[in-house]
């Protein structure tokens, strides 16, 4: 059974810090390229950034670049999101994503909210 459970999110203050994680079971982790996904109310899911199979190859949204990082640990089956400077815009549930053509796997979420 294919399992992608995220946690780490929560209520922060702007200008904080999360990691969030995504734990994922059921399939070979290693050989799927990963990516986190927000999606805030009233709006469309975007992606957030994108991690390769590897972990060689990393890349962001505009408004994310230099204040996420992505990262993965093949050998616990797992995917990070380190969120620095976070500001209320970043309000959204988090999903992350596994891709592999033609399988594609989605997790439940995990709330962030950023509010003083």
């Amino acid at each position: 059974q294919v399992q992608l459970v995220e946690s780490g999110g929560g209520l922060v203050q702007p200008g904080g810090s999360l990691r969030l994680s995504c734990a994922a079971s059921g399939f070979t982790f290693s050989v799927y390229a990963m990516r986190w996904y927000r999606q805030a109310p009233g709006k469309e899911r975007e992606l957030v950034a994108y991690i390769s199979a590897a972990g060689g190859s990393t890349n962001y949204s505009d408004s994310m670049k230099g204040r996420f990082t992505i990262s993965r640990d093949n050998a616990k089956n797992t995917v990070y999101l380190q969120m620095n400077s976070l500001k209320p815009e970043d309000t959204a549930v988090y999903y992350c994503n596994a891709w592999r053509r033609p399988n594609e796997y989605w997790g439940q979420g995990t709330q962030v909210t950023v509010s003083s």
